[in-house]
């Protein structure tokens, strides 16, 4: 059933060239949608990743190992290898093609969210549905990020455009190949870890402050514990 992880990588295109879409022509609002991603990708994390990977190495010291491996790579890949958007505009502004840079980098992080999907797949179908939920959530706002990397850099729309169709299409070819490679299921146990780091960086660094730092709403936080509830109820009821 790997291969179902391809077409159904597709969806995480939609909802990447929704959050572009949506940072070309809309600026309000937009913190609430990212509100909902942030807690269903944290959730994601703690409640299918970890437990899934525990029950395929069999090794809790190793998993959560991993998994604080997967946030530090993560974190520092972050810092050194993609501005971020919410950086200062003078600041950015002093690096020559950042906006290129950080669109690129983002691709290559979407390209390893479609690796997970396929990944996720070959260990089980209700992992891999969960890991699609997960990415499809923060892709949305990888999307977004993509425009705002070039518009923010004096970028052109149609440059902008273009780097949001790279960003978009990447998890397909990253679920593509994932689908294709034959690993353990022990090896997909400790991936699955890293990812689970990954995620908790993604939401807990990135939506999350993205949505609640700036004006404060009661409507985003409980946006939030929506999502976050939501994917906590579908596994309690999946493992039930």
């Amino acid at each position: 059933m790997t291969w179902i992880a391809i077409p159904l990588a597709g969806l995480t295109v939609v909802s990447t060239l929704a959050g572009g879409g949506l940072g070309l022509r809309l600026h309000r609002e937009l913190q609430t949608a990212i509100a909902l991603s942030g807690g269903i990708v944290v959730a994601v994390a703690l409640f299918d990743l970890i437990p899934e990977a525990f029950e395929a190495v069999g090794d809790e010291d190793r998993v959560m190992t991993l998994v604080g491996a997967g946030f530090v790579l993560f974190f520092v890949a972050h810092r050194y290898l993609v501005l971020h958007h919410r950086d200062d505009p003078e600041e950015t502004q002093a690096h020559s093609r950042v906006g290129a840079l950080s669109a690129a980098a983002l691709a290559v992080h979407t390209f390893t969210d479609g690796l997970a999907i396929g990944l996720a797949f070959g260990l089980d179908t209700a992992t891999g549905v969960f890991v699609l939920l997960a990415v499809m959530s923060h892709d949305f706002a990888d999307g977004l990020n993509a425009v705002t990397f070039i518009l923010r850099q004096g970028g052109s729309r149609r440059s902008a455009v273009r780097w949001l169709a790279l960003v978009a299409v990447a998890p397909l070819v990253g679920a593509a190949l994932g689908a294709a490679v034959d690993v353990s299921e022990h090896t997909l146990g400790q991936l699955l870890a890293l990812y689970a780091g990954i995620f908790l960086y993604i939401g807990a660094s990135d939506l999350l402050p993205e949505a609640h730092s700036h004006n404060p709403s009661g409507l985003r936080v409980a946006v939030t514990l929506a999502g976050f509830a939501g994917i906590f109820a579908i596994t309690q009821i999946a493992v039930h």
